[in-house]
């Protein structure tokens, strides 16, 4: 590359970084939309909610929840990522929106690689895997024993098929040679009424909606899908059994691809003084989310990394698109 060439392209990095400044001082204008890609009421929705309301504080600009519900999230991942990159549309993405529609339909509407600008890391919210309380089951290794020793016949009641929860519990059933049999429920609190019912043995979900019923003394946690114990829950996780095995729910704030980097820096920024507050870090507490605050790149790396592990269990389980 000649000199003169050089001067041009370093001039015009240097144009680009001054319209991006520009933009992110003149930003927010007007209210942003913020597209949740599941139904008003929900956990990620209400998580959105508490952040959406204190980023509307920040920047004296409205932050309006724009639920798209559906077909695992492809309606609100679509609209998202067709949206103007300006910043006056970002996403609240949860885990399985983000890395797992994309493996198991054939036609998500979006590729996560070309299309979304990871912005802010919300929060981690690991699984916990529950069995009745009255089945004698202890432990992980309780667990693979009970199935081996009845080959086919110990149910796992599956919260939505290809989902997280149900993703997470088929790599259980395969790391520990079980040979679950897997009924996939509509929801998540059906797999519960499930196991809570004793047509099931097993079921796994987030934390919040297990911990109620564990407390209570009708459900035992028998493991959680973080590689290290969390606070509070009285349950070893998997990987003492299994080395190796992680499957952790999560939420960030995406924005379509194209979004000016200072746009993005600046959301980045308040989205990491909101979640460091003590009042949400409470919020999220009680509904088992764990904040976390990510730069802008480390956002992105975590994002890169969590796909490649939700591809790696995709393959290992053989799941085929649908």
């Amino acid at each position: 590359m000649n000199p003169i060439s050089r001067r041009r392209l370093l001039a015009a990095a240097c144009l680009l970084s001054t319209l991006g400044s520009a933009a992110a001082q003149d930003w927010p204008s007007r209210p942003v939309r913020m597209i949740v890609p599941v139904g008003a009421g929900s956990a990620p929705d209400v998580i959105a909610r508490i952040v959406g309301e204190r980023l509307a504080n920040v920047w004296g600009q409205g932050v309006v929840v724009d639920n798209r519900p559906g077909a695992g999230g492809i309606p609100g991942m679509s609209a998202l990522v067709r949206s103007a990159p300006d910043g006056y549309t970002i996403g609240f993405v949860p885990a399985a929106m983000g890395t797992i529609t994309p493996l198991v339909f054939k036609n998500p509407q979006f590729n996560p690689d070309t299309d979304l600008a990871p912005v802010a890391t919300v929060g981690i919210s690991p699984l916990m895997l529950a069995v009745p309380a009255s089945s004698g089951i202890r432990s992980m290794a309780d667990l693979a024993q009970h199935a081996k020793a009845h080959p086919g016949k110990v149910n796992f009641a599956a919260p939505q098929l290809n989902s997280l929860p149900h993703l997470a519990g088929e790599m259980v059933s395969k790391a520990g040679g079980m040979g679950l049999f897997t009924v996939p429920y509509r929801t998540p609190p059906d797999a519960v009424a499930a196991v809570l019912a004793g047509d099931a043995v097993l079921t796994v979900d987030g934390v919040p909606g297990l911990l109620e019923h564990v407390k209570s003394g009708r459900l035992r946690a028998v493991g959680v899908t973080s590689a290290q114990r969390l606070p509070g829950i009285d349950a070893p996780p998997v990987a003492d059994t299994y080395p190796g095995y992680e499957a952790i729910g999560w939420f960030q704030i995406i924005a379509p691809a194209g979004t000016p980097p200072g746009v993005i820096e600046r959301i980045n920024a308040d989205v990491n003084r909101i979640t460091a507050s003590s009042e949400v870090t409470r919020r999220l507490a009680d509904m088992g989310v764990y904040p976390r605050q990510d730069s802008v790149s480390a956002a992105h790396a975590f994002f890169v990394q969590q796909q490649g592990a939700m591809r790696r269990l995709v393959t290992a389980l053989g799941v085929q698109p649908q």
